[in-house]
């Protein structure tokens, strides 16, 4: 039993460099000028940024195989574990629309949204937590496969797969309206990457986030390995077919970016569980959610009360870009936004103060 409750410092680890990637994409100091691999496919393609998420989702889904799978052989009600999952997942949603609100109210030019990363992050914990409670693995893997058709059939059965044009925005444009991350002026339609249908194949990432974290806790090592290369041979075969997109959310997406991140949890067990290197990251990823709410916070303020562009320009923009160009004062600044946020969760971690909602 002892075993049962083992904590894999590997899994703090890759969540919190999960967590730096997030901010270092999502806070650049020029939108105008970020370099390509951090930034997202224009639609179809996968950059190293459009891993990102996904790679959060599947650690999502470590995460449930590694706390709720003990308890539940401890023997736990399952009840009282969906209740607790159930709850955490609706404040971890409400977080999202707060946030969201609160950049509508006070950033200018911004208009009101509903969907968002912490909305299906709650989402999508909801339904893994409730397939590990209440299902077998012989029934997780069936959902997967069925899930992984049934939206490539539908999508495929729903028309073009162009922005705007496709069933996933018309859905998202139906059902929240204008409420969406953008709307195309020309025609008045609306598309958000973590819209309505495309939450289905991102709880495929997290279901094979939950596989993945129940190999682990197993030790299988090795089926680890042959599951990461396979799912992205298999993501890559498809895409021939089914395109890699991440505003989508496609099958042959789901497949590529778990098999990195198989890839990726493999890796940081064998170096930092079995190697005993250091855990990198691992002070993000114990307050994972208080570094990403509170920098998507500090990126509604700093515009709110006019201080990002002076910052930027002072500090960055005006000394940098006569000597090095646009490029590098917009990649400091996000550098130096990942390093004071990392400043902050290693203060945290050192008075023990861990945001867990």
């Amino acid at each position: 039993m002892g075993t049962l409750l083992r904590r894999f410092t590997s899994l703090d680890a890759l969540r919190g460099c999960t967590v730096a990637a997030m901010l270092l994409v999502n806070d650049p100091g020029d939108w105008s000028h970020v370099y390509a691999p951090l930034d997202h496919s224009v639609w179809n393609g996968c950059t190293a940024t459009d891993l990102v998420f996904p790679f959060f989702l599947f650690v999502v889904g470590v995460s449930v195989a590694l706390a709720i799978l003990p308890r539940l052989e401890q023997g736990v009600a399952p009840a009282a574990l969906m209740r607790a999952a159930g709850w955490r997942a609706l404040r971890i949603l409400a977080l999202g629309v707060a946030i969201n609100v609160l950049a509508w109210l006070l950033m200018p030019g911004v208009h009101l949204r509903f969907p968002g990363v912490l909305q299906r992050i709650g989402v999508c914990f909801a339904g893994v937590a409730l397939f590990a409670i209440y299902t077998k693995p012989r029934t997780q893997w069936a959902v997967i496969a069925l899930l992984l058709l049934g939206y490539w059939g539908l999508l495929e059965l729903g028309g073009s797969l162009d922005p705007w044009s496709n069933l996933v925005s018309r859905l998202d444009s139906a059902v929240f309206g204008r409420f969406v991350y953008l709307i195309d002026s020309a025609t008045g339609r609306g598309h958000d990457p973590e819209g309505l249908l495309s939450t289905l194949p991102s709880l495929v990432t997290t279901l094979l986030g939950l596989r993945a974290g129940s190999w682990l806790r197993q030790e299988k090592r090795k089926t680890l390995l042959l599951a990461g290369v396979a799912s992205l041979l298999l993501g890559a075969l498809w895409s021939l077919w089914f395109p890699l997109n991440k505003n989508l959310w496609t099958s042959s997406f789901v497949l590529w970016c778990a098999g990195w991140a198989m890839l990726a949890l493999l890796t940081f067990h064998y170096l930092i569980d079995r190697c005993d290197w250091p855990a990198l990251g691992r002070r993000f990823g114990v307050n994972a959610i208080a570094a990403y709410a509170g920098s998507e916070l500090m990126q509604i303020l700093l515009p709110a009360l006019g201080w990002q562009e002076p910052l930027y320009r002072h500090l960055f923009a005006n000394w940098m870009t006569p000597l090095l160009g646009p490029y590098i004062p917009s990649v400091t600044f996000a550098v130096v936004f990942v390093a004071v946020w990392w400043l902050i969760v290693f203060a945290m971690d050192r008075r023990r103060w861990y945001l867990k909602l």
